[in-house]
Order: structure tokens, then C-alpha cells, then sequence
């Protein structure tokens, strides 16, 4: 059986994706965009987190034997809700507001990646979401899907920058889609909003200088004095948030998933700089904020609450 690009981006869709495209394995653009990525890890801007630097990132044979082709995905988890404004709440990424995205995602690609298998015993496939060794956003350009922006992020043209990636590698030779042209332009509102000034460079951010990258994975007993949390507590969407882009097509999504549920969204920082390991193992089950341990929650929220100079963790 011969499946064509068309079959596939249909059954993808009635899995539930809202957009996908098709990339080949092999092609010119990918040993420029690895040459960025060692630039960039020579650089340091990786902060801690080594497990960047995975050979396979290099090597996309090296992921699945005989790729031909990536299955590049996006699946929106924009929900119409604002962040907090008072001193007492801190403020979540709205990517963690819903259920943990890692599940939603890795059920789908499944499903799709089964589906090929079972087309052809001939077929291989595996997939990945976000915690494979792939550059997720290179290949969601590639595929057409949409354009790595001044802030690293992907934005796409139907959903702005509120979205999730994954692919499916597989051995079937398939056509291509044309790879996505940049269009964020003269704008620089992203990098100029930044409050830690993180991007040394448009297209670079310095994760030793990001809140998202202090507020989940630094786990350190104490944050850096010149790092200013804004009152983020697990995550940081200013960049995105200040996109012309987001704020003219970002739509409510329809997966229900990604509504935001209570323990998620807007906590308490007085609460949070207490929390205790059996509140934090009940109100983190089957979510994505399961990656920041209680002690890093304290951190965070004791951070806020200095910042904020009017309130004593402690009271």
C-alpha cells in the first residue's frame, strides 16, 4: 500500500492535531540550524541543562534507522484567561495551566504512529514529543508548520505561538512541504520586554538569564540577585504575551486537556512558600508543573514575596 502525504496529514487532523507537515530527513538547512546549536551550547546559554548536548540531536539516523521523512505536528492550548495582577498570586505558564501536554501529545503521536505501522509491515515510525533528542522547532520551520521567532519560540500563522510540538519519523519516502518563511519583521517587542534581558541576540535566549529557565529547571537552593521573577512562579510568558502575532490570532482552543484546572492556575504566594510534599505530590498529579520539586515552588514563591517587599513568607 502507497500512502500519500494527503492520507496521513487527514488522519492526523481527525487525531486531533491542528496543524501538521511533512518534512524530508536529509536536507541542507539542517546542518546550518545543528551548527547554531553548538554555537550556541559553546556559548553556555544552555545554563545546566547537559542533556541538550544529546549526539542524537546531531544525527537524526541515529533516532530511527532508514528516516526518511519528519511528520512535524502542532497542537494549540491557548484558553482566554489572564494572568494575575495583585502582589499575593503568582503567575504559571499558561502551557501548564491544563493537563501535563507530554500526555495529551504522546497519545496522539501514538496513534498516529501505530496507524502507519499498521498500513505496512514495512513502515517504521517513532515519535517524540518535546523530551526527545530532536530540534522540535526546526522542523516544525521546516514542515511549513510556521517560523522560529526573535524570541526562539515557534509562531504559526492560525494560532500564534500557543503551541505544542512533536513528530513522527518514519521511513516512508513522502513529499515535502515547503519549509516556513520568518515574518516577524522589524519588530523587536519580544526582546525588549524581557526583564531579565535574556536575548543577547534576536533568535538567541541565554537561559541563564531567562525566568522559565530559573523558575523549572534551576534547582538551586537560591536563584541569582540579579534575576527578577515578575512575580512568574513556574514559567514566564512576557515574550509571548507582547507578540503582535498572539495577540491578533491566538483562538480558545478546543481540546479540553488544556483548560485550566484549579491547583494550576494563579496560586497563592504566601500558600506556595509553605507547601508541603504530600500537597505537592496531590496537586501536581497528571501535570506538566510535576518537573518543579516543592523545594523550587518555595524557592520561587519566597522570591516573589522579597520582590514584592511588602510581605514575610514567614507571617
Amino acid at each position: 500500500m502507497v500512502l500519500t502525504s494527503t492520507e496521513i496529514k487527514e488522519k492526523a487532523k481527525s487525531l486531533g492535531f491542528h496543524l501538521v507537515g511533512i518534512a524530508e530527513a536529509k536536507n541542507d538547512e539542517q546542518t546550518v540550524a545543528q551548527t547554531r546549536l553548538k554555537n550556541w551550547l559553546a556559548s553556555g546559554y544552555h545554563a545546566d541543562m547537559d542533556w541538550i548536548n544529546n549526539p542524537k540531536r546531531f544525527d537524526l539516523e541515529a533516532c530511527l534507522s532508514g528516516v526518511k521523512s519528519v511528520i512535524a505536528v502542532a497542537l494549540n492550548y491557548y484558553t482566554p484567561y489572564e494572568q494575575p495582577d495583585d502582589a499575593e498570586t503568582g503567575k504559571v505558564s499558561r502551557y501548564a495551566w491544563g493537563r501535563d501536554y507530554h500526555k495529551v501529545m504522546k497519545k496522539k503521536l501514538k496513534a498516529l504512529s501505530q496507524w502507519l505501522e499498521d498500513q505496512d509491515e514495512t513502515i517504521k515510525t517513532r515519535y517524540y514529543c518535546d523530551t526527545g533528542p530532536l530540534q522540535d522547532k526546526f522542523w516544525a520551520q521546516q514542515a511549513g508548520l510556521g517560523w522560529i521567532a526573535k524570541n526562539s519560540n515557534v509562531i504559526t500563522r492560525d494560532y500564534g505561538s500557543w503551541v505544542f510540538l512533536g513528530e513522527v519519523l518514519t521511513t516512508l519516502e513522502l513529499t515535502p512541504d515547503t519549509p516556513h518563511t520568518e515574518h516577524c519583521g522589524t519588530c523587536t517587542r519580544c526582546l525588549e520586554a524581557c526583564p531579565t534581558n535574556a536575548f543577547p541576540q534576536p533568535f538567541v535566549v541565554d537561559a541563564n538569564k531567562c525566568i522559565a529557565y530559573h523558575t523549572i529547571e534551576n534547582r538551586s537552593e537560591n536563584l541569582p540577585e540579579n534575576i527578577t521573577l515578575d512575580g512568574w512562579v513556574a514559567g514566564c510568558d512576557i515574550c509571548q504575551e507582547v507578540c503582535p502575532w498572539n495577540q491578533q490570532f491566538a483562538k480558545e482552543t478546543d481540546c479540553d486537556d488544556f483548560q485550566p484546572r484549579p491547583d494550576n492556575f494563579a496560586p497563592n504566594l504566601i500558600e506556595l512558600s509553605q507547601l508541603k510534599e504530600q500537597d505537592w505530590d496531590e496537586k501536581t498529579r497528571g501535570s506538566a508543573l510535576r518537573r518543579i520539586k516543592p523545594a523550587m515552588w518555595r524557592r520561587n514563591a519566597r522570591v516573589n514575596l522579597e520582590e514584592d517587599g511588602d510581605r514575610n513568607p514567614n507571617d
